[in-house]
């Protein structure tokens, strides 16, 4: 069997480990349009902030290719697929037969529709090389402006700050982390980054940039100007599946797949961020594009592409930060963006303390939650929404960070 993965970040690199463990002699390519071997793309920011060095990221030692009798295809990127002839075909030309194909090809930055985006420093922020360029321009840098207030702005942002660049973040949402916590939590959220120097606008966009050779002026949407050595966009991603052939393969947000991680057409799979499955909280398709989920689709679709079966029970989105002295604990449901009228919320806030915490219910069933500092529940929490365990206690005993978690299961 020949097997062509797509990509070499941790869905791909967990699939062809998998692979090889299953079937020793097997042709294993990997393509990849960076160059680096696999590394942890969500200690980028760490990297950004100079809390780690780059010797810090890989997630595998130098002999990875090597030893799991790997041919890499590294800076290649997939242009095209003929689910005929079982190929893919790179920028440059190669072309690449396949028995099974993993499509991991992760996701890419959302565009921004600006002038003068070929200004130096300008820059995304989603792979090791656009972070290395940005550290290399800190020392010409007083003042960054950071388009977005979603979590790669947010993680851009706090990352110059630890650096003592001033910040300004735009936004057109009215606070940050607006797809991942509520209005309340947004706030205090806000309140930490600038009490530490952050400015944040609301409701505002780059319309163009202006400046000789590098940045130097943003002109914003409601007719103002803004200086600047440095533009980060964080805007978003999108899954990377602009080569498939949506006659071929279905195709929503995402590369549709079923709970073996196999698309509509034979020999096909997807893993990863560009994979759209099950949400276990919404109860319908969902891209969540987080590292833990990538691995263990990563690892379903392995065992399915060698032949063994292997079911994913869906996906859930959630996330851990820490920004300062304040942790921020978020899972499934808790934008009003994705909840509905079925949904009942329990909520406490402690202002001497600066906690909060929310909680999501439908019927018995937890679905979603936001804890802001005291989050050391949050793992039940997670795994309640994981189960779908009806919660048969009142749903205000958990909004105390003393709750013992025994009382859930008790008879």
């Amino acid at each position: 069997m020949n097997y062509v993965i797509i990509g070499n970040g941790v869905a791909g690199v967990t699939a062809a480990e998998v692979i090889r463990r299953i079937d020793a002699r097997g042709p294993i390519t990997m393509i990849s349009d960076e160059t680096h071997p696999p590394y942890c793309r969500p200690m980028i920011s760490n990297l950004l902030e100079g809390a780690v060095d780059v010797s810090r990221l890989p997630i595998r030692g130098p002999d990875f290719y090597d030893r799991l009798s790997i041919t890499p295809a590294l800076g290649s990127r997939v242009t095209s697929l003929d689910a005929n002839t079982r190929t893919v075909t790179t920028k440059d030309g190669q072309i690449f037969a396949y028995d099974r194909l993993l499509i991991a090809a992760g996701a890419d930055p959302r565009p921004l529709d600006a002038q003068g985006l070929d200004l130096k420093n300008i820059f995304f922020m989603r792979n090791i090389a656009q972070v290395q360029d940005m550290i290399a321009a800190l020392a010409d840098t007083r003042h960054a402006l950071v388009l977005g207030g979603g979590l790669v702005g947010f993680k851009a942002a706090y990352s110059l700050l630890k650096r003592n660049i001033a910040v300004t973040m735009l936004i057109r949402s009215g606070y940050p982390l607006s797809m991942q916590v509520d209005e309340t939590a947004g706030e205090m959220i806000q309140q930490v980054l600038c009490d530490h120097g952050l400015t944040v606008r609301t409701g505002i966009s780059v319309t163009a940039f202006e400046g000789s050779g590098r940045v130097q002026t943003a002109h914003l949407s409601d007719g103002s100007q803004a200086q600047c050595d440095m533009a980060i966009i964080g805007k978003g991603v999108f899954p990377a599946h602009g080569f498939v052939p949506t006659d071929r393969i279905d195709t929503d947000a995402g590369i549709l797949v079923d709970d073996h991680m196999a698309t509509n057409a034979p020999g096909i799979y997807a893993a990863g961020d560009v994979a759209e499955h099950i949400d276990i909280a919404r109860r319908k398709r969902w891209v969540n594009a987080i590292w833990p989920e990538a691995a263990a689709q990563g690892r379903v679709a392995g065992f399915n592409m060698a032949g063994q079966a292997l079911s994913y029970r869906g996906s859930l989105s959630r996330n851990v930060i820490r920004m300062f002295d304040t942790d921020v604990m978020t899972a499934g449901r808790v934008s009003p963006r994705d909840t509905d009228e079925s949904c009942r919320f329990f909520s406490a806030r402690d202002p001497g303390r600066q906690t909060y915490r929310k909680l999501v219910f439908q019927d018995q069933i937890l679905v979603g939650f936001v804890m802001i500092n005291q989050i050391e529940q949050g793992g039940v929490l997670t795994s309640l929404i994981q189960s779908r365990t009806p919660v048969k206690i009142s749903p205000h005993h958990l909004l105390d960070p003393g709750f013992n978690v025994s009382r859930l299961f008790a008879r």
